[in-house]
Parts: C-alpha cells; structure tokens; sequence
C-alpha cells in the first residue's frame, strides 16, 4: 500500500468505560459509578476542537445504557463500530454466545443511528489462534472490517507471526479487510505503538517517531485510546498489580499527549482509511 502523499491513519476510540476493561464480570458493573459521558465528552470535545473525526467502537453494554451518546458521536460525524457487548475475552466464550452477544450489540447500534456497521474490535484484542472461529461468525453478520489482531504476544492477547498491515480475509461465502494493531519491527522485537498504555508509557517521540516509521513504509498505522484514559480522577479500586500497573499508569499526560498526536498526523476513521463504504 504505498502513497506519494503524506499516510492517513485512522484514530479509533474502544468506548467503554473506566470498569469495564480491567476483568471485572458484568454481574459486577453496577456496583462502580459511570462516567463515560464525562470522559465521553472530553474525547468528543478534543477531537472537534482538531477538526478530527475517528472511528468509535462502541461497547454494547455503554449504548443500550447510554443512547444518546452513541447519537451524539454519530451526529458529530464519528463512524460508529461495534466493540462487542460484555467485555469478555472472546478465546472465553463459546461462539453460540459470542455470536448472540454480537448480534445483539450490532443490531441496537444498527436501530439507534440508522447506519450499517461496518467495523469491529475485539474486547482485549481477543482474537487469538485460539479463537479464529469469531472471524466467521464476524463475516456472517456482515461486518465488512475487523481491527482486533495483535501481531505480538502478550498474556491476554496477540498473534505473533500475524501480518503487519492491512489484508483481506477469505472464506468461501464472505471476505473481509483485518487492520491489526500497529507494530514496530525492530531487530529481534516487535514493538507495539497503537496507542492505549503504551502511548502513556513510552515518552511522546517514540509514538510520534513509530507511527512515522511505519508511514515511511507507505503504510498505514491505527492508533486507539479509551475515554477513561482521559479522565485521570476515575476511582482507584483493588486490581491485580498486572492490571493496575498499565490501567492507571500516567493517566495526567494522556490528554496533552493526545493534542500533539493530533496535531502531528493525518488522522480519519477506519473505514475512510480503508476506502470501505
């Protein structure tokens, strides 16, 4: 994929909030206190004030709750993706209940905005060698794009000898485009830069420098955030250390970081960047 001119990277938001992606079951989510409309606001008000729009997969779960929030990001031109319902791994579920679980959350957003959905991003990236029976169910439904396969190995996620780049997925009655989370080779180590806890651990210039790398390829990156990442004084609660250490790592510079990259990039939904309409 090469280009004479400089590479749009599509900005995605996995909008969910502060609870809901550090393993604590759904039976348990009513007992935390809500804050996606304000951490939901902010990103909504970062990205107007950059003239950016970005592609928001939105969790099931934060639509059926919060409707007019989900219109809100779909009035203010954001494409609309869906990141599943429950938060669950998906190499944990079995593809019955994925399969229903999908349908459900894809078909309210579908209800809500009037717009087809075209994307989907696994909760903790979960689609694994242990769980690529979910891109089937993921064809059936008719989602056109899918942004969930990690080329690097991590404890919850990743398929390391994955493709880098963007490819076409094949079956006998659908096909669909993966744009995994964007990496880094260096020698000897795949280097993760998409964003989320890494763009709050690594200092600024590496991102910024990374993404550059890649677009130099003539390829392009896809960088994610969370909305809770944007609200540094969401509760503290008793995690496992492995959790805590990247959940709540350096939450004060996400969004002056955040500006820069902005600023510094051509940035578009997923789907604009990969010409799916």
């Amino acid at each position: 994929m090469m280009s004479k001119g400089p590479i749009t990277n599509a900005l995605t938001i996995d909008f969910e909030d502060w609870y809901q992606g550090i393993e604590i079951p759904i039976s348990q989510w009513g007992d935390y206190e809500d804050r996606i409309e304000r951490s939901g606001d902010t990103v909504l008000r970062l990205l107007d004030e950059a003239n950016v729009k970005a592609t928001f997969f939105i969790l099931g779960y934060v639509a059926e709750k919060f409707p007019d929030l989900v219109k809100r990001i779909e009035r203010e031109g954001h494409e609309i993706g869906t990141h599943g319902f429950s938060h669950t791994l998906i190499y944990k579920q079995s593809p019955e209940l994925f399969k229903t679980e999908l349908t459900r959350a894809v078909r309210f957003l579908e209800d809500l905005t009037g717009a087809k959905v075209l994307g989907h991003r696994a909760p903790y990236f979960s689609i694994t060698k242990d769980s690529l029976w979910a891109l089937d169910i993921l064809g059936e439904l008719g989602v056109r794009y899918d942004s969930s396969i990690f080329p690097v190995l991590n404890y919850r996620y990743g398929i390391a000898d994955a493709p880098r780049f963007p490819y076409t997925i094949e079956r006998e009655h659908f096909k669909f485009t993966e744009f995994p989370i964007s990496t880094l080779k260096l020698p000897g180590f795949t280097m993760p830069i998409s964003g989320g806890a890494y763009f709050r651990i690594y200092p600024y210039q590496v991102t910024k420098q990374a993404i550059k790398a890649v677009n130099r390829g003539g390829n392009p990156a896809t960088f994610y955030l969370h909305p809770w990442e944007l609200d540094p004084d969401h509760p503290r609660i008793d995690v496992p250390r492995r959790i805590a250490l990247t959940h709540y790592f350096n939450l004060g510079a996400t969004e002056r970081r955040l500006k820069k990259l902005l600023r510094d990039f051509r940035l578009a939904p997923m789907k604009d960047v990969l010409g799916i309409t």
